[in-house]
């Protein structure tokens, strides 16, 4: 009697185990090429952030630097018309993604004018961005201010974008 054509259980269960290894050796880069692509967009989203900023205060200098994401923005996600209240500066997609949403690219945002003036406008801002995960959508906050500069700190589960001059200088500045 003649052998049988086909495979083995035996030849099967190597091959299994096989792709097996090759699973457990590539999953977890591909996971990491994930959270850096995500860092990568948040920190141009942050420098997207304080160019508005710049803009809003160039463009509305009686109110300074502005107030929040939201005003960066458009009022809806096909409507703008540029006014104090809503600049269209910012895309819908990043204006809206403060805390407590979805976010863009895994991370959420926030832009804070700070330091009022006696005629009320901001003369300071932060713009901050924080993962949505922690470890699976980023790693890491950035933070910007007027001074241009991005800056990062090691994330922690639960954090939110920064909102302080402050805690955003006490951040090490990207290289």
């Amino acid at each position: 009697m003649g052998r049988e054509k086909g495979f083995s259980l035996i030849e099967l269960l190597i091959v299994v185990a096989i792709i097996l290894v090759i699973a457990a050796i590539a999953i977890p880069n591909l996971l990491r090429a994930r959270i850096s692509a995500n860092e990568s967009s948040a920190v141009n989203s942050v420098r997207q952030i304080s160019t508005a900023e710049f803009a809003y205060n160039s463009a509305y200098p009686t109110k300074g630097y502005a107030a929040s994401l939201a005003v960066l923005g458009p009022t809806s996600a096909t409507t703008c018309t540029p006014s104090v209240t809503s600049a269209c500066l910012l895309d819908w997609v990043l204006a809206s993604a403060g805390p407590g949403t979805a976010g863009k690219s895994g991370y959420v945002f926030a832009a804070t004018g700070l330091v009022p003036l006696a005629n009320g406008a901001n003369s300071s801002f932060v713009s901050g961005a924080s993962p949505v995960t922690y470890n699976q959508s980023g790693i890491r906050d950035f933070c910007a201010t007027e001074d241009g500069v991005i800056r990062f700190d090691p994330g922690a589960a639960g954090s939110t974008p920064t909102s302080t001059t402050a805690a955003c200088q006490a951040f090490t500045i990207m290289q």
